[in-house]
């Protein structure tokens, strides 16, 4: 298999592919195979797996990125692909006509749940409507039918609620939105929610986090069917900046402290990131938010409900998670580069936090 970046034979002719080979069919993308190949390496020019159909619902006050994030992933992927496209993809309506999403967006659907396709994989996205309307008997009666049938079943967002509605989901891990987990919980107490992970799987059905996380758990699902290459290569095709797998936190460390810090601590969080490889001591971080050491320690809990020090070690063990999925750097680098002075230490640390060794969470989630 050729790397990414090398050169590949330009001679090769243009392919052009129709924006229906995975959405609508209104507008054009072309791509040529020197550039797939540069993508995928040669491994891109192998045959595809046999045609899996997903089809992804579509309800009146759905969340729009739950849906188009997902299908542009897959789309991507049938854009990379050589040859045939490895999915068909089917917006299914929950009745015929358009629907309209809580931003506003029109979708016409391919078809109705009356026409339904034999499916490989259903998704359900999330929004309003799958939290106030997921009482219809027609559509709960339909989900049950394709979960029987289906080899997956996913959910994006609180589009768990509608597989919670229909029975699919009890006894099982859910992931969901953040916001809406304890109540998820609430109204279905024979689910197991999850309400930190970005993603997770339960047997057939697969469950995310909000709105991005969608996409995240999109990603999981090619590598799942066409390897890591090729989901790499949609990540990169997306622009994505980084693919996160699905143990991680649907709040990074610094998302969270942005939103809770207020005055000169949201100024501190920045300082952080950008320092965690030096020495860091409260009487430092005082210094930044000009305060005195005991006024900081005070204020600091006040705002982050945590200590300094805790708080730190939260960052840092956050960003070397991103270097041990990210780069091929050894452990002691990575320990240093994020600020611990040894390695032990942060192999200590990073076991208590995430229940594995920093090698083995690398095995399980390097790309």
């Amino acid at each position: 298999m050729e790397r990414f970046g090398e050169p590949v034979d330009l001679a090769q002719s243009d392919l052009a592919f129709t924006h229906d080979d995975y959405a609508t069919g209104q507008s054009w993308i072309i791509i040529s195979v020197a550039q797939k190949a540069r993508l995928l390496g040669r491994s891109a020019m192998n045959p595809p797996n046999p045609l899996k159909t997903i089809g992804l619902l579509a309800y009146d006050d759905m969340q729009a990125l739950d849906l188009t994030g997902p299908l542009d992933v897959f789309g991507a992927a049938n854009a990379l692909a050589s040859g045939m496209p490895p999915y068909g993809l089917h917006v299914i309506g929950v009745h015929t006509g358009t629907v309209r999403t809580e931003n506003g967006l029109v979708v016409v659907p391919a078809c109705s749940i009356n026409e339904t396709p034999p499916l490989d994989t259903l998704l359900i996205p999330g929004g309003i409507g799958s939290r106030i309307g997921n009482t219809d008997p027609q559509l709960l009666a339909w989900l049950r039918l394709q979960a029987k049938s289906a080899r997956r079943v996913v959910s994006v967002c609180t589009g768990a609620y509608l597989l919670a509605a229909a029975g699919l989901l009890a006894g099982r891990r859910v992931a969901t939105h953040w916001q809406y987990a304890e109540d998820l919980a609430r109204r279905f107490p024979a689910i197991h929610v999850e309400p930190e992970k970005l993603f997770l799987r339960d047997g057939r059905f697969a469950t995310s986090g909000g709105l991005t996380a969608g996409i995240d758990l999109a990603l999981a699902v090619v590598e799942e069917d066409l390897g890591a290459a090729m989901s790499l290569a949609v990540a990169r095709y997306l622009v994505m900046y980084v693919t996160r797998p699905g143990n991680q936190t649907q709040f990074s460390a610094p998302l969270a402290a942005q939103a809770q810090a207020t005055g000169r601590m949201s100024i501190l969080v920045d300082w952080l990131l950008a320092h965690l490889k030096d020495e860091i001591t409260s009487e430092r971080m005082a210094e930044q938010v000009s305060m005195s050491p005991r006024h900081f320690r005070r204020v600091f809990a006040d705002t982050f409900d945590t200590s300094p020090a805790r708080f730190v070690e939260h960052l840092r063990l956050e960003q070397a998670c991103l270097h041990l999925t990210r780069d091929k750097s050894s452990i002691d680098r990575i320990a240093a580069s994020v600020g611990f002075r040894s390695a032990d230490v942060f192999r200590r640390a990073f076991r208590a936090r995430y229940g594995a060794t920093p090698s083995e969470y690398r095995a399980r989630f390097a790309r």
